[in-house]
C-alpha cells in the first residue's frame, strides 16, 4: 500500500479497520487473545506506521509484549510484517508469538516484563544521538505499566538528557490484567505527572487519526522527550459485537462472534467509519 498523505484521514481510518480484522483474524487461530489492545490502539498505530515511522530507519519498540498483536497488523501496511505469516500467530514455532520476543519481525525490540520499554527506547535515543544519526526512537507503552517505577526511572533520564528524538505513543485504554488501571493504582492525572518529568506532551482522542498524525508530527520538532496521550477503550469499533463485559485485557471469540466482527471491519474500512472518542 502505498503511504497516505497527512491529509488524507479516510486512508487512516481505512488502515485502522484493516488493524483490527487483521487482528481479529489472528485471535480467531486460537479463539482467545489479546484483542482488546488491538482494538484500542489501532488508530495510534495506523497513524504512527503511516504517517511518522520511516520503517527501516527510525528505531521502534513495543514495550508491552502482549501489544505485538498490533504491531504485527500494522507493520503489514509498511511492509515490516509478512501478511502470509499472520496465520502463523500464536502457534508453535511462529515467529508472531502471542507475546513478542526477541525474533520478533519489524521491531528493534519488544519486552515481556512490563515496565522496560521505555528504558530500552532512552538508551536507543541517546546512542543515535551520539552517533549523529537522524533516526527517531518511537515506543508504543500501555498505562497500565505506568505502575512500575522503571518507567519513571527512564522517564528522569530521558528528560536529563534532551532526548528530543525520543517519542511516546501511549494507549490509555484504563484496562491492565486485574481489571481498570484507575481500580488498581490511579494514574489520573497521567499528562500532568509527564510534564512534571520534564517531557513534552500531546493529548489526544486515540480514535481520531487526524488528531493522532497532526499530535505526533508537532511533538517531532520538540526538542525534549515526547509523549503523546491517546485516550482510547478496548472494544473500539468491535462493541456492537462484543459484550459489554467482554475482559478487553484477554478476549475469546466464539466463530459466530468471529463472523460478525469481520463484517463490522469490513464494513468500517469500506465507509472510512470514525470510532467515538472515549475518555477516563
Amino acid at each position: 500500500m502505498t503511504n497516505p498523505s497527512r491529509d488524507d484521514d479516510e486512508a487512516l481510518r481505512r488502515a485502522a479497520w484493516r488493524i483490527r480484522r487483521r487482528a481479529v483474524d489472528m485471535v480467531a487461530i486460537e479463539g482467545y487473545g489479546y484483542l482488546g489492545q488491538a482494538l484500542s490502539s489501532a488508530e495510534l498505530a495506523a497513524a504512527l506506521y503511516l504517517t511518522a515511522l520511516r520503517p527501516g530507519h527510525d528505531r521502534l519498540v513495543v514495550s508491552p509484549g502482549h501489544y505485538s498483536i498490533v504491531h504485527f497488523a500494522a507493520g503489514v501496511e509498511v511492509g515490516l510484517v509478512d501478511p502470509a505469516e499472520l496465520a502463523t500467530y500464536g502457534r508453535d514455532g511462529s515467529r508472531l508469538e502471542a507475546i513478542g520476543t526477541e525474533q520478533t519481525p519489524g521491531l528493534t525490540a519488544t519486552c515481556g516484563s512490563l515496565g522496560q520499554g521505555l528504558s530500552v527506547a532512552a538508551g536507543l535515543a541517546l546512542a543515535q544521538r551520539l552517533a549523529g544519526s537522524d533516526r527517531q526512537v518511537y515506543v508504543l507503552m500501555s498505562d497500565g505499566e505506568m505502575e512500575e517505577g522503571q518507567v519513571w526511572e527512564a522517564a528522569l533520564f530521558s528528560a536529563h538528557h534532551g532526548l528530543g528524538n525520543l517519542t511516546v505513543v501511549l494507549d490509555r485504554n484504563n484496562s491492565q490484567v486485574d481489571g481498570p488501571t484507575e481500580s488498581i493504582t490511579t494514574l489520573h492525572p497521567v499528562a500532568d505527572k509527564w510534564r512534571s518529568f520534564g517531557w513534552e506532551v500531546g493529548e489526544a482522542d486515540g480514535h481520531d487519526v487526524a488528531a493522532i498524525r497532526d499530535g505526533l508530527a508537532r511533538l517531532r520538532e520538540n526538542p525534549r522527550p515526547s509523549v503523546l496521550i491517546g485516550s482510547t477503550w478496548t472494544l473500539s469499533g468491535l462493541d456492537s459485537v462484543l459484550p459489554d463485559e467482554a475482559d478487553g485485557h484477554f478476549l475469546k471469540l466464539d466463530p459466530d462472534t468471529v463472523e460478525q466482527a469481520r463484517k463490522v471491519c469490513a464494513e468500517g474500512e469500506a465507509n472510512a467509519v470514525r470510532v467515538p472518542a472515549r475518555t477516563w
